[in-house]
């Protein structure tokens, strides 16, 4: 029975894989925390690997706060690209099959029609800029791996803006909301399923593939999907991101293309309602 590491098992995507994972019997999983996967320490992170000896990878680790980066600039680096490039190296000489998690903001957010897999990318804060740092490492490292680029991820697991919108909404009478970042969110459940989608596939087409639930929206509407969605009686207020600052810009547009996937892998991808249906149901 072949072996699936999950890196970043108590994250949201990690999470849901886990939640999968419980009806699925065709695989051994490892869901490693980061105790048990420590991509910031790069020394301990390849005797990990050794000793777990995983036939599938799938990164789903990552350092994710995005306004802290540009302060933690360093460890940043070594999570998303350094610890990237060993886990690229590691999946090639042990052939091991390798999906990479990534992100939209790997893109700066001038573009105004939605971003496929081959757009130029040009990162604006340092989160993202470390994030395509990894995408590279990967591919150059193992050009076997498949990378997944993602955006606005929720679920029912961890901290995310479904769940602060939900607890604000219930807090207060009334919230502001940036309604000038246009993209799409994406159900953490959804992902995790096209995932295994992919495994399950008998064809293994390595590259970069986006995922993101359908539709295009800015937070603000998102926002508005969630009061309906709660029945919540709180006001909310669209404002645009400079009455919000934030030490990390954020890219303007980075709405993502999912024909490549959908073609390929003949994943599902739902609306970005119906799957937060899914999650408040």
């Amino acid at each position: 029975m072949k072996k699936i590491l999950v890196t970043g098992a108590t994250g949201q995507l990690g999470s849901e894989l886990l939640q999968l994972s419980s009806n699925d019997s065709q695989y051994e999983w490892f869901f490693a925390d980061r105790t048990q996967i420590t991509l910031d320490n790069l020394d301990l992170l390849k005797t990990q690997l050794k000793a777990i000896n995983p036939d599938i990878i799938l990164n789903c680790g990552a350092y994710t706060a995005v306004d802290r980066a540009e302060s933690e600039k360093d460890l940043a680096n070594t999570v998303n690209h350094l610890a990237v490039e060993l886990i690229a190296e590691y999946a090639h000489d042990n052939n091991v099959k390798l999906i990479h998690i990534s992100t939209d903001y790997v893109f700066d957010g001038s573009s105004s029609i939605a971003l496929n897999e081959e757009t130029e990318t040009n990162p604006i804060n340092i989160y993202g800029a470390t994030k395509r740092a990894g995408e590279v490492a990967c591919i150059n490292n193992n050009p076997n791996s498949i990378i997944i680029r993602t955006s606005w991820v929720y679920s029912k697991f961890g901290n995310n803006f479904v769940k602060t919108m939900q607890r604000l909404m219930q807090e207060r009478e009334s919230i502001n909301v940036v309604n000038d970042q246009i993209g799409s969110p994406t159900y953490a459940a959804d992902l995790a399923q096209a995932m295994l989608d992919i495994l399950e596939s008998p064809n293994w087409i390595p590259g970069i593939y986006n995922y993101s639930n359908e539709g295009e929206i800015s937070w603000y509407d998102f926002a508005l999907s969630i009061k309906e969605l709660g029945g919540y009686n709180c006001h909310v207020g669209g404002i645009p991101s400079v009455s919000y600052p934030t030490p990390a810009k954020r890219p303007e547009f980075s709405l993502l293309d999912k024909e490549k996937i959908k073609k390929t892998y003949q994943v599902d991808v739902p609306e970005y309602k119906e799957s937060l249906k899914k999650m408040f149901f």
